[in-house]
């Protein structure tokens, strides 16, 4: 086995890990016991959960983001992108990447819980510009100003709201989630002074940095 292969192999191990995981922390949180049923329903022996994921919880959770983020981007390759207006095409891919977790409904629940505490609050933050940063690419966005930042932390809010709006969401498919989600683009889209006034409360953190470099997402 060369070593792309090898990689290939370790992604889809972790994968795999991180799917059986996830129905035992709708139920017992990011706890060990549930860690270790994870790792037992993967095929694996409890001392190869270090070799997987040698971060711990912290490092499943930030692998499951990226790999939620690698699926939206193969869902929104599968649609005409060029024939959509923007709104249209953000809010493609922000159902895209919720329906993601639609199996995993109470693990996200419980992870946002577990990434509100102090010490995992970074990861919270990296994951979602990880998260919006991947949607404002699937949508062709190639902004290198401050309009990068501005649109980003725009679309976090949106993308967070939307998220704990489905949490609680009993309709049928999920209706009312998506049609919040669409209100809520519609008010940014209605309100052009907006994007200004995000734009000038963050130039003068951002504008001596250079674009962020995007993050590696799943395949």
């Amino acid at each position: 086995m060369n070593e792309r292969d090898s990689v290939v192999d370790l992604e889809e191990t972790r994968d795999r890990v991180v799917l059986a995981t996830l129905p035992h922390v709708a139920f017992e949180g990011w706890s060990d016991r549930a860690l270790r049923a994870g790792l037992a329903d993967a095929g694996l022996a409890p001392e190869q959960g270090a070799l997987v994921f040698s971060g711990g919880a912290l490092e499943m959770i930030e692998h499951w983001s990226r790999y939620g983020d690698g699926r939206m981007l193969e869902a929104m390759r599968g649609v005409d992108v060029e024939a959509m207006r923007i709104r249209e095409r953000i809010a493609a891919a922000v159902r895209f990447r919720i329906e993601v977790n639609v199996p995993y409904r109470e693990a996200v629940r419980r992870t946002i819980s577990f990434l509100a505490l102090p010490p995992n609050t970074p990861l919270a933050i990296t994951s979602t510009w990880g998260t919006v940063d991947a949607i404002w690419y699937a949508c062709g966005d190639t902004s290198t100003d401050l309009s990068f930042y501005s649109k980003r932390a725009t679309l976090a809010a949106v993308y967070g709201a939307t998220v704990l709006y489905w949490l609680d969401d009993s309709s049928e498919e999920f209706g009312d989630t998506w049609a919040f989600l669409q209100r809520r683009i519609d008010d940014v889209m209605r309100i052009p002074k907006l994007r200004g006034r995000v734009e000038g409360a963050l130039s003068a953190i951002f504008r001596p940095l250079p674009s962020l470099p995007r993050r590696a997402c799943g395949s």
